[in-house]
């Protein structure tokens, strides 16, 4: 499992929280951003930075891609894209996108497009909270638990 994170958005908890999971477990973890991201010197953390532009980003994490994999998101389409190609994605307030969910929120993400689009303020999301980044803290690991008790079956 590599876990691919859209970094031009992440907040910087959840990356912090990242860092150190990828420090523990030892699996790769590669940030994907148009702009250089800080990332601790380690064999497996990669920052790539790509060219400037709408969804460059999010492109190379789906040509990288492999089955199984993890994305770290809060782009729903990427997160659609992820879960086509057989990867997880997980939103940096810990909500699991899965197939069973992410037309839905595909639907009510177009829907409020339509609306900021018609001229109609719905606002944004909340700011990040202590919760949020808990529940995300979570998450990363009942799913990164799961993957290296999957694995050390396998060599068993």
């Amino acid at each position: 499992m590599t876990i691919w994170v859209d970094a031009d958005a992440c907040p910087g908890a959840i990356k912090e929280i990242l860092f150190r999971s990828a420090k523990r477990t030892g699996l790769q973890l590669t940030l994907i951003a148009n702009r250089t991201v800080r990332a601790p010197v380690a064999d497996n953390i990669d920052s790539v930075v790509v060219a400037a532009g709408l969804d460059v980003a999010d492109d190379e994490i789906v040509d990288r891609l492999a089955d199984g994999d993890l994305v770290i998101t809060s782009d729903i389409p990427l997160a659609a894209e992820a879960i086509e190609k057989g990867a997880l994605a997980l939103s940096p307030r810990g909500r699991l996108h899965t197939t069973e969910n992410i037309k839905a929120r595909l639907t009510m993400r177009d829907f409020m497009e339509t609306l900021r689009a018609s001229g109609i303020q719905s606002g944004g999301p909340p700011p990040m909270s202590t919760n949020d980044s808990a529940e995300f803290a979570n998450q990363l690991d009942r799913l990164v638990t799961k993957h290296l008790r999957k694995r050390d079956r396998k060599r068993d």
